[in-house]
């Protein structure tokens, strides 16, 4: 159960990330790289845009592998047990309840 909700966290992050890398991008490849089209002293526009580029392919193949992986992580006994558990108790139940007869409404003629 915990490597379990360790992987829906790092999912979570994941997505959130991506989200924020593609929001920065600008579909014309503008974006971030245009606010710093006039100082290229750390990183040149073309860099920033191919940065941008490859952490985006790279978080949606993070986001691949942790899905891909958290289907064998996913915690199916535990669910089982909890739903026959629920079953046998209505089951029981049901049995000890008294039964009442049915009576039709009444009809008009």
């Amino acid at each position: 159960m915990g490597t379990y909700i360790l992987i829906s966290v790092l999912i979570l992050i994941t997505c959130i990330l991506l989200v924020l890398v593609v929001l920065v991008q600008n579909s014309k490849g503008g974006g971030l790289a245009s606010n710093f089209s006039g100082s290229n002293q750390f990183m040149g526009v073309r860099k920033t845009a191919d940065f941008l580029e490859k952490t985006t392919w790279t978080l949606a193949i993070v986001l691949l592998a942790l899905s891909m992986i958290s289907i064998f992580v996913i915690p199916r006994n535990a669910s089982i047990e909890i739903t026959d558990t629920e079953l046998r108790e209505q089951i029981d139940n049901s049995q000890t309840l008294p039964v009442q007869d049915y009576q039709a409404p009444p009809t008009q003629e």
